[in-house]
């Protein structure tokens, strides 16, 4: 038997106590681990939650049928929102217990906690705004009361009649959005002390129960992690500082440059670089953003979003990475395909996924990352800006924004400048995106085996394939596919009450925090010296900059020609 035929059974024996021994399945264990443990209780809640929903599914669907969407369909809609699994009592304090540190201006204590004094001086300085957003909804909504009544009254037959009283409505719905707006500045006392304090021992310990199996010192690894959770907090803080946040300077940037600043002044501690297990935090989090990619929410736009996210997506990336090999000569090809999934599929969350299938160095994976958020940041201001001083359509407009800005939450933030409709639209698109992590990730792992890292006269077979595949992924797609399976079971309405703003809130919760600890790990273990080799020549910069201009240039195209030329009808329901 050959040398490799040896390596081969070798690996195939193994396979077993990897599911206990390797990052990757420790990922997919305690990410469906904490998904389970939510939709437990949510699914025990589900008849009740049903019988509560019930008649406000019924007057949605009744209404439906008129020519325009009435008063008691957005009354029944806002009635439904008031219903999700998100506030049940056990979910409602673990999602206290999630929360991160709040904004502040001056005093960074007080994103930790505010008093009740404080609170109440800040909401009677609203109330005047407050008390006026309300006076003009009601005034709307009188207007739309009687424009309605007077559709109602000619048997919504006359379309002048219809028209008038959709406009009206239409209007009542901006002046609750305002009400919206305003009242969710309203401050609530809080103390993020205790909650944060517990939150640090429950990621501690969950972290520390699957390093245990992958042979850590549990003692010094619980030691360790506490000293990056201690970091981590610091940075949400300064992520949360008005003036930081106003310019895109967010916490993941702030972990980052936190962790890269004590690791080349003072050097990272020994005892807490030992618990600095970036793929392990990471991986963590990918397999919990696998809960959020549901099927029939990527349906929710049809064919266009699949088109810009399915089929740019993939031109760019092949593009970007020949463009780096033959022009650009990028010597390393690991950083060329790494670069060029985070910049066209969906930021740092492809970037680690391509990473691990193409064997990366650590160094080539934080540049990219660091180029992600940096690029991430300004895009979310000056793309919705080009948007509304060019008059862009707010769907085309949100579909630019999902297809090109990296970051699932700066697509959102971005969205929402623009408009409601730009938002959703945006959030899907990434949405369907999101879905390429895995494919991307496979087919780059078969690539580089095959192609790129193989000898020359070496034949390369499927298990070395597998064993090249990064596993995670498989707890990524199949928490997404066992997640779109109970939606489809439970219907739309039903699965939005407890799965989207239940269980997934449970999940993106938990998610953002292991994210945040990779990112702070990523800065402790990376070194200047060694990241300033990759830069040489500006190449990286170049590629990114370049690519990410022809990704911006061919979505907008895609994008207006899917929604506009080709599918106007599933526009004009949006």
């Amino acid at each position: 038997m050959s040398q490799n035929s040896d390596i081969v059974v070798d690996r195939a024996k193994s396979q077993w106590s990897d599911l206990w021994k390797k990052e990757d399945y420790w990922a997919i264990w305690l990410g469906l681990f904490i998904l389970a443990v939510a939709l437990c209780v949510v699914m025990s809640n589900k008849t009740e939650l049903q019988n509560k929903s019930r008649p406000y599914l019924a007057t949605i669907l009744q209404e439906k049928a008129k020519p325009f969407k009435t008063i008691e369909f957005y009354d029944a809609k806002a009635n439904l929102k008031k219903i999700q699994g998100r506030d049940l009592p056990f979910l409602k304090k673990v999602l206290g217990l999630l929360a991160t540190p709040g904004s502040w201006h001056s005093n960074p204590l007080d994103s930790l906690s505010l008093s009740e004094e404080t609170a109440k001086a800040a909401n009677d300085k609203l109330q005047p705004k407050i008390d006026a957003a309300k006076k003009a909804s009601a005034d709307a909504l009188a207007l739309a009361r009687q424009a309605q009544d007077a559709a109602a009254s000619a048997g919504y037959k006359d379309e002048a009649l219809n028209s008038a009283a959709a406009t009206a409505i239409s209007a009542w719905q901006k002046a609750e959005g305002d009400v919206s707006k305003i009242t969710k500045k309203i401050k609530k006392p809080f103390s993020r002390y205790a909650s944060l304090i517990g939150l640090g021992i429950l990621l501690g310990v969950l972290t520390t129960f699957g390093a245990t199996f992958m042979g850590y010192n549990p003692v010094k690894f619980f030691l360790g992690f506490l000293g990056i959770y201690f970091l981590c907090v610091l940075a949400q803080i300064m992520g949360k500082q008005d003036v930081m946040k106003g310019w895109g300077l967010n916490a993941e940037i702030w972990s980052i440059v936190i962790g890269m600043l004590i690791a080349n002044t003072i050097g990272t501690p020994q005892w807490i670089k030992y618990s600095a297990q970036v793929e392990y935090f990471i991986k963590t989090g990918l397999v919990l953003l696998g809960a959020d990619v549901l099927i029939y929410k990527l349906m929710a736009i049809g064919i266009p979003g699949i088109f810009v996210a399915w089929v740019v997506t993939p031109i760019v990336l092949v593009t970007t990475y020949i463009f780096g090999q033959k022009v650009l000569k990028i010597p390393s090809p690991t950083l060329n395909i790494v670069i060029s999934a985070d910049m066209s599929v969906c930021g740092t969350s492809a970037a680690i996924a391509t990473a691990a299938a193409a064997q990366a160095k650590k160094e080539e994976l934080t540049l990219s990352i660091g180029l992600s958020l940096t690029f991430t940041a300004i895009m979310m201001v000056v793309i919705p800006a080009i948007i509304r001083a060019t008059g862009m359509p707010e769907i085309l407009g949100g579909a630019w924004i999902g297809g090109t800005i990296d970051a699932t939450g700066a697509v959102a933030a971005a969205g929402a400048f623009v408009g409601p409709k730009a938002m959703q639209v945006a959030a899907t698109v990434k949405m369907i995106q999101n879905v390429l992590i895995g494919v991307t990730a496979f087919f780059v792992a078969i690539y580089f085996t095959t192609k790129v890292h193989r000898n020359e006269g070496e034949k390369v077979g499927a298990m070395e394939i597998w064993h090249r595949f990064p596993k995670f992924v498989l707890g990524f797609l199949g928490v997404s596919i066992i997640c779109s399976i109970i939606c489809s079971n439970l219907g739309a309405d039903t699965a939005t009450i407890l799965i989207e703003n239940g269980t997934n809130k449970i999940g993106g919760g938990f998610r953002g925090w292991f994210f945040a600890l990779a990112f702070i790990s990523i800065g402790l273990t990376t070194n200047f010296r060694e990241l300033s080799s990759y830069l040489k020549g500006g190449k990286p910069i170049i590629l990114y900059v370049c690519g990410q201009a022809f990704n911006l240039f061919l979505t907008l195209l895609m994008a207006w020609f899917m929604f506009y030329k080709v599918f106007p009808e599933i526009t004009a329901k949006i």
